[in-house]
């Protein structure tokens, strides 16, 4: 599986990545605003987005709400440091809240990769 990664705080995107690849799936890209993973969404189609809540330019929410709007497929999990209650209408499958373990990160994955496009 393709994984795009957005996360304003480097160490959390590098620290989800190798998550990533331990779990045998490719990382793409990792960006650090939901503008750029729009941009980089569009430039990869990847299978799966692991995208932060709280980013600049574009919180997690509304970037997922953006790529579900012009790509109806897309598969975009939010992962969060807050509570999720508010989250539910950004089109996402699933929230992850950190930190997030191999263990919750696999079954997401897998959840995600188990949709039916």
């Amino acid at each position: 599986m393709r994984v795009l990664i957005a996360d304003d705080q480097k160490s959390v995107g590098t620290s989800l990545a190798d998550l990533v690849r331990l779990c045998q799936h490719e990382v793409v890209e990792v960006v650090g605003s939901g503008l750029e993973a729009i941009q980089a969404y569009e430039r990869h189609r990847p299978d799966v987005v692991l995208m932060d809540y709280q980013m600049p330019k574009l919180n997690g929410a509304t970037a997922c709400r953006n790529i579900v709007a012009r790509f109806p497929n897309a598969r975009v999990i939010l992962v969060s440091g807050r509570s999720t209650d508010d989250l539910a209408p950004s089109g996402a499958l699933a929230v992850l809240a950190k930190p997030v373990s191999l263990e919750q990160l696999y079954a997401a994955l897998y959840e995600a990769a188990s949709r039916p496009l």
